[in-house]
């Protein structure tokens, strides 16, 4: 089956079966790695992108479903040098460690900043919940996140430090980490590790 699409503003076109997961369109298709695959059954949100400006798991999502939709991943989210808020936002608050979950939680926050473009902290931390972070990165998360939302606020992107392009690839390098975390309904676990984090480290 042909399914067209808009992948990070050019048209596309792939030929494969209509019910082949996205993800694996992305990553080994059209060479889009930066999306990662963390479980399979859209539990942690290592792949996540934006299907029409909308947070969407790729590794649940059928090729059908995006079929003349706009597609956005992390490589297709900065303009040109210039990062996007939210991009800059987690290079400047260190919203990261391994690196392994970066691309989805930044994908997954845009999608949330798109919908609730001045959220309050309690916001962020409920719609960042089902995203999950095995190094406990969880306040510098969100606190990149308000910082997006006040840079957005302000008034256009912010100007990128380096190349978007050798920003993107840093946001999305970065390997796998044995520390999982507990996660618990209602946001919690990033409540919890907040708490934790800032009693451990002054920096957090």
């Amino acid at each position: 089956m042909a399914v067209s699409f808009t992948l990070n503003g050019k048209p596309t076109t792939v030929d494969t079966a209509d019910d082949r997961r996205l993800l694996w369109v992305l990553r080994d298709d059209l060479g889009m790695t930066g999306t990662r695959f963390g479980c399979g059954v859209a539990q942690c949100g290592c792949c996540t992108v934006l299907v029409d400006g909308k947070a969407t798991r790729a590794c649940i999502t059928p090729m059908r479903t995006v079929s003349n939709k706009s597609v956005t991943t992390i490589e297709g989210l900065a303009t040109g040098d210039t990062l996007k808020p939210i991009q800059q936002a987690f290079l400047d608050h260190a919203g990261y460690q391994c690196g392994y979950c970066t691309s989805g939680m930044i994908m997954t926050a845009q999608g949330f900043l798109n919908e609730n473009p001045k959220p309050t902290r309690g916001q962020i931390i409920t719609g960042m919940d089902r995203n999950l972070c095995r190094c406990g990165a969880h306040p510098r998360i969100v606190d990149a996140i308000e910082a997006a939302s006040k840079a957005t606020a302000g008034g256009g992107a912010t100007p990128s430090r380096r190349a978007a392009s050798s920003t993107t690839r840093a946001l999305s390098a970065g390997s796998s980490s044995d520390r999982f975390r507990t996660r618990t309904p209602g946001g919690r676990s990033w409540r919890m590790a907040a708490t934790t984090a800032r009693a451990m480290s002054s920096r957090w």
